[in-house]
């Protein structure tokens, strides 16, 4: 059976680009890519007695320059590679953006997300975008990537998984991450940031469960003392690509 991924786009640079990604994350991989467009109105609500009905005419024009833009996203070369690993479907949708993501998700059955971590107004001073923050929030049963605008697809070194043990870890919530390092035969480097020097009796059963899991990937712990999260990945991080 073929992975379903969904693609949303906004048609911006930033969206463009992970679609890109995307393609080339799986391109040895049996795939149909879902590209999904929703449209709306400003200040419309279906919720808001208020908010006035959009007239057919209105409604029209929207879904005909939703039409154009997908035509004109077609042409591009990503989508005329001739890969008989993947399958494309253009989807053109009215409604909110989270409402249209969510519907397809659960009526195609999606896999995977991946998107733009910001979208057409590409504001430089945020690092998520309102539509990426909203679907790594509420969409539960499907895992989201988001990917930066600036950044070209290339095989990883290495897999960074922060994490306290505090968490029950689930096979299937770690799947995707399993399976990126197995397509790219990157390592995991599982970081801990410590705050007291051994582990609680629950911990060291959350880090046997996580080996557990991770069996099928090549993987390595590592522990730095940091009072403070951000600042011990941003330090880790630092020291490996010196490395």
């Amino acid at each position: 059976m073929k992975k379903k991924i969904l693609l949303p786009t906004d048609f911006s640079k930033n969206s463009i680009n992970a679609i890109n990604y995307a393609i080339e994350l799986y391109k040895n991989q049996s795939c149909d890519f879902f590209i999904l467009h929703s449209y709306y109105l400003p200040g419309f609500s279906k919720n808001n007695l208020l908010s006035p009905e959009p007239t057919d005419k209105k409604l029209n024009e929207l879904k005909e320059q939703a039409q154009q833009n997908i035509k004109k996203l077609k042409n591009y070369a990503c989508f005329n590679h001739e890969n008989s690993n993947h399958a494309f479907y253009f989807l053109n949708e009215f409604g909110s953006f989270f409402d249209v993501l969510k519907k397809i998700v659960q009526k195609e059955k999606m896999k995977l997300i991946i998107m733009g971590t910001r979208g057409i107004t590409d504001d430089k001073n945020i690092i998520l975008g309102s539509n990426a923050v909203i679907t790594m929030e509420e969409v539960r049963n499907c895992p989201v990537f988001v990917v930066p605008g600036n950044v070209i697809f290339k095989y990883p070194n290495e897999i960074v998984f922060p994490t306290s043990f505090k968490t029950h870890y689930k096979a299937n919530e770690l799947a995707t991450l399993i399976e990126i390092s197995q397509l790219t035969k990157t390592p995991i480097r599982i970081l801990h940031i410590k705050k007291d020097k051994e582990l609680t009796e629950k911990q060291c059963k959350n880090k046997a469960l996580l080996n557990q899991i991770l069996a099928p990937t090549s993987f390595t712990y590592c522990a730095l003392f940091n009072s403070n999260i951000h600042e011990g990945i941003r330090c880790f991080h630092k020291v490996e690509k010196v490395k």
